[in-house]
């Protein structure tokens, strides 16, 4: 689908990637910017149209839904992260990632691909992660339901094609962002990341690898385990 003169929602879109987004979806000519957040109140985005959204919240979704009625593009970025076992930790976190991950995004999904068909259909970015194919030590809630969101993005993919909606996974690694305050590793830029996204969804990819590293875990699914995990011993 063309950028220009698309009507696009973009979730967690008060900083990082999300806000990245929204800026580059303006640059790119759409016509009308949704830039949603559960504190709506610090999107600093000039141009956009601002909305309050928690996807892990039903009523807000619905709300969002009926105030956005002529979308076309729908990006779903909002997410957390926490660290913790998940063999000994409490599960409170863990439920955490998978309501806002999985449970949320899909009830995006669901709550917007009516309206996106109805538009005469568009797109869906959902905003995966390296983490989607491999784990390291303390990631595990957050693997988990990335690993789940993956492969909910490629169900929705295939229900929706016949609808006119075409549906990307964005996979990366470490983004520069505050979510990643603290980390000492390569990072990529969260524009990069936005402009890959979206130069794949003006080329109908299904699938964007951001990264170097993304691309090498991906490949490391097609061998024996033992030797991808030795570096984490």
């Amino acid at each position: 689908m063309d950028i220009a003169g698309s009507v696009a929602l973009v979730t967690g879109s008060n900083r990082g990637i999300g806000r990245r987004f929204a800026v580059q979806l303006l640059e790119r000519g759409a016509a009308k910017v949704y830039a949603t957040a559960r504190r709506p109140e610090l999107v600093d985005i000039p141009g956009v149209e601002v909305l309050p959204l928690d996807i892990t919240d039903d009523a807000s979704i619905t709300a969002a839904a009926a105030a956005a009625s002529d979308v076309t593009l729908l990006v779903n970025n909002a997410g957390i992260a926490t660290t913790g076992s998940l063999v000994s930790d409490p599960l409170d976190d863990v439920r955490r990632e998978m309501d806002t991950h999985f449970w949320g995004n899909l009830a995006m999904v669901r709550a917007f691909a009516p309206v996106i068909e109805h538009n005469g259909g568009g797109a869906i970015v959902n905003v995966l992660s390296a983490l989607s194919w491999f784990v390291y030590p303390g990631s595990g809630g957050y693997a988990a339901a990335k690993a789940a969101e993956w492969n909910m993005t490629n169900a929705v993919r295939l229900e929706l094609a016949s609808k006119g909606i075409a549906v990307q996974g964005l996979h990366l690694g470490a983004a520069d962002t505050d979510i990643m305050a603290g980390y000492e590793g390569p990072m990529v830029d969260p524009a990069e990341v936005a402009k890959a996204s979206l130069d794949g969804v003006e080329q109908g990819a299904a699938e964007v690898i951001v990264d170097e590293w993304s691309a090498l875990v991906k490949a490391s699914l097609a061998r024996e385990p033992e030797a991808f995990y030795a570096q984490f011993a």
